[in-house]
């Protein structure tokens, strides 16, 4: 994106508010259906910003413009933001101002404050307005500037959507549909409004291509003991896919008269929600006749927990990913001592060797190729500008992941590519002691995921350093490549670990301008132990399969029992994948994985 574009859409914005008296605009990252990847026509804040990371809000007042972000985002903030007339704000470090704070103190008592109540959290809105309201300043939300000022703007895309069958999902919709109404009548509710995009899909087994990465299309759901609706434009539908629904006592409606039909609820209607995952419109179209059970969304709790048929089918996305990593690193460790080797082009090549293997849908998220300094730049993306050859020294770090039909992979490798300094080797040893501490975790059942977090950090902390991101996230089944409601990070989540569910185990270390190390494998919570006095424990197995570069490794820091799991890991990965390589493939992946 060219920055000098920027000032320009500022100044149209700016505009529109004075049309409108609005003395701030808050722009966020979702969309309709708070997603993390949106459809191209509300990537407003990207485009009224320039910043293209995935999490941050931008705020626009007459005089003044800002984006907020998390330290993932921070140094890729200050390149991308730098001459658009975009304030960077760290959020998290002692100097940054609370957004709301800033807004208050820029608009004063008696202003007006815009946002789009179509993509903003209901939970959010409700928060901002309190505090506006405290201060004598008004919320508007009804207004979309982008309507106005982008002039050409995408559409919502109108891909057709197919439906995956019950031995790929492992249970039919008509079946989850039942789950869900049981789960109603536990809280005397009469019907649940299902809005992000992988929830719909994983509830009506549908799958889509509206979004990058993520394989879903842009719906509604509306599920009750009458009657289940999904909201979607018509065009997207077979007539083949309006049988298959049909077929699960599913009925149709289109997208947009979602708001109709939630605004001509019964009376008496006890409606869920989840105030984190609904926008603010929708949330307000429901009569006031009716009422709202804000709780954490059930079906995002099962969608989670992965059942048999989806467990196998991780593994055998595993091992199809194993064999594409296996060739790609054959490649890139012979090509990067012969030169003309970039970031860009290991990302055309990862991707070149994923496409080979059967039901290749696509990349799961864009691959994070840093070298070097770009490394440090957590969710860095390599561009014509930033491209960088790849030397036969120092640390390379490539995140990155697949869509296959039968399940999603994310896997984080750092490599060293020549020789490294002691730092390095302290620092890679000491991130992979924490990867190590998740996976070997043996913990009770009703376990939360902050309560293993330290595990993932002890080792790191004792050398005061550390990293800002959290350490594991769900994953979607040949779905979003981040789900929840599980996480392994620092902060409080009230979601207990339970077995079935898929997590990452990534921690990290970033030197700015240095290099940046993370180690990142796929887990499933799993059934360990059955005690008489002290219930249930649990534990994780690691299902990625792709060998740990020991090259970096600093092995007196190692304990004995480190040392164990690695090479037990090892030897998994190499027996798994051996039947599904050439003679030189299965020779060099033995050499990576022997014992240390």
């Amino acid at each position: 994106m060219q920055t000098n574009q920027i000032p320009d859409r500022l100044a149209a914005i700016r505009q529109f508010m004075a049309e409108k008296n609005l003395d701030a605009f808050i722009v966020p990252s979702t969309d309709a259906h708070l997603s993390e990847y949106p459809p191209k026509l509300w990537e407003s804040r990207k485009w009224i910003s320039g910043f293209t990371g995935s999490a941050g809000t931008a705020v626009v007042t007459q005089h003044h413009a800002g984006v907020w972000t998390d330290s993932r985002y921070f140094l890729q903030g200050e390149q991308e933001l730098e001459g658009t007339g975009f304030d960077l704000f760290k959020m998290g470090q002692p100097n940054t101002p609370d957004m709301t704070t800033w807004i208050i103190n820029e608009v004063g008592e008696g202003g007006t404050v815009g946002v789009d109540g179509l993509v903003y959290a209901a939970s959010d809105a409700k928060t901002l307005l309190g505090r506006l309201q405290a201060k004598g300043i008004k919320l508007e939300t009804s207004f979309d500037p982008f309507v106005v000022i982008w002039q050409d703007r995408p559409e919502i895309p109108k891909n057709e959507v197919f439906f995956l069958s019950d031995d790929v999902t492992g249970e039919s919709t008509k079946n989850k549909i039942d789950r869900i109404v049981g789960e109603l009548n536990k809280m005397e509710a009469d019907g649940i409004l299902i809005v992000t995009l992988d929830t719909v899909a994983w509830t009506f087994n549908m799958r889509g291509n509206d979004v990058d990465y993520n394989p879903v299309a842009v719906a509604y759901g509306y599920v009750s003991k009458n009657e289940t609706v999904l909201f979607i434009d018509q065009d997207k539908l077979t007539d083949e896919g309006q049988e298959t629904l049909a077929s699960q006592d599913v009925k149709t409606a289109d997208y947009n008269s979602v708001f109709e039909y939630i605004g001509n609820l019964p009376e008496g209607t006890k409606v869920c929600v989840t105030g984190s995952k609904i926008n603010y419109k929708l949330l307000q179209t429901i009569p006031p006749t009716c009422s709202t059970i804000d709780v954490a969304s059930p079906v995002d709790l099962m969608k989670s927990m992965k059942n048999e048929t989806e467990l196998a089918g991780f593994r055998n996305a595993m091992i199809k990913d194993g064999m594409a990593l296996t060739k790609f690193y054959m490649w890139l460790e012979k090509a990067i001592p012969e030169g003309d080797v970039t970031e860009m082009s290991i990302d055309e090549k990862l991707r070149e060797y994923r496409s080979q293997q059967p039901d290749f849908f696509g990349e799961s998220f864009g691959s994070i190729v840093g070298y070097a300094g770009n490394g440090a730049i957590i969710h860095y993306r390599a561009t014509p500008e930033t491209n960088t050859t790849v030397k036969p020294k120092g640390l390379l770090l490539v995140d990155s992941g697949a869509q296959y039909l039968d399940g999603t992979t994310d896997i984080t490798r750092t490599l060293a590519v020549g020789d490294i300094t002691k730092q390095m080797k302290r620092d890679y040893t000491n991130v992979l002691k924490g990867h190590i501490g998740i996976a070997m975790a043996i913990y009770p059942e009703g376990t939360r995921g902050a309560q293993l977090d330290v595990l993932a950090r002890k080792a790191l902390w004792n050398n005061c350093t550390t990293y800002w991101h959290g350490t594991g996230h769900g994953i979607g089944h040949f779905l979003n490549v981040h789900e929840g409601p599980q996480g392994i990070r620092l902060e409080e989540n009230p979601t207990q670990l339970r077995p079935g569910m898929v997590t990452s185990n990534e921690p990290g270390i970033y030197r700015a301008n240095e290099y940046g190390i993370r180690i990142e494998n796929l887990i499933v919570t799993s059934e360990y132990a059955k005690t008489e006095n002290f219930g249930n424990f649990f534990n994780f197995e690691t299902i990625t399969l792709c060998y740990i570069d020991t090259k970096p490794i600093a092995k007196k820091l190692l304990t004995k029992s480190e040392k164990k799991w690695l090479n037990n890991y090892h030897k998994m990965v190499y027996n798994t994948l051996k039947p599904y390589l050439s003679k030189k493939e299965k020779a060099f992946l033995k050499e990576k994985t022997k014992s240390i």
